[in-house]
């Protein structure tokens, strides 16, 4: 879990979503999205197998889904069509959406490759609860390892200024968008495996 959700990996990505907003509302967003990653985590480590196959849909799928998803962030950050760049746009960002479930939480922390790994390790843990419980700790700490590269990544912000962000999220932005097509092209292997 330490691997896939990458808590460091985390920071740049923040940065460059929540760069524009003051530090109480950057500490708020962090706590908010890592609590609601842990309990769609939560969720899928405990039911998201009997979801999905009640639903019809396979782990390749979701894959896929979840991978354009990312791309589609990708995109928006390499043109960096998430900062504000009038004042009339400066104005509306006191009603803009809240970025903490969407995209922070899910898909980024909680995403395709995170809640695939919870419900295989779920999985191979067996029906033992001890087992279940050792997953779910495991992924407990990862998540606090999220929280704190968040909560401090405010000191990143003060040394990296908006030049510094904006090359961080251009970079970022590009690394995502090949991570979203190997989320794709990993979907589409289990969906249409050669023979």
């Amino acid at each position: 879990m330490l691997v896939v959700v990458d808590p460091v990996g985390l920071v740049p990505m923040f940065l460059a979503l929540a760069s524009d907003r003051s530090a109480s509302e950057r500490r708020r967003v962090a706590k908010r999205a890592v609590l609601i990653a842990g309990g769609i985590l939560l969720a899928f480590a405990l039911g998201g197998s009997w979801l999905l196959q009640r639903l019809g849909i396979s782990l390749g799928a979701f894959q896929v889904a979840g991978g354009i998803l990312l791309l589609w962030i990708a995109v928006r950050m390499v043109f960096a069509e998430h900062q504000r760049e009038t004042a009339a746009e400066a104005a509306e960002a006191l009603n803009r959406p809240d970025i903490s479930v969407f995209p922070l939480a899910i898909p980024i922390i909680a995403g395709p490759g995170s809640l695939a790994s919870i419900m295989i390790l779920v999985g191979k843990a067996g029906a033992g609860p001890a087992e279940v419980a050792w997953v779910l700790a495991t992924t407990g700490t990862v998540l606090i390892l999220c929280y704190a590269a968040l909560r401090f990544s405010e000191p990143l912000v003060r040394r990296l200024g908006q030049t510094g962000v904006n090359v961080v999220t251009r970079v970022l932005g590009m690394l995502l968008d090949a991570l979203a097509v190997q989320y794709v092209a990993d979907g589409a292997r289990v969906l249409f495996p050669l023979r």
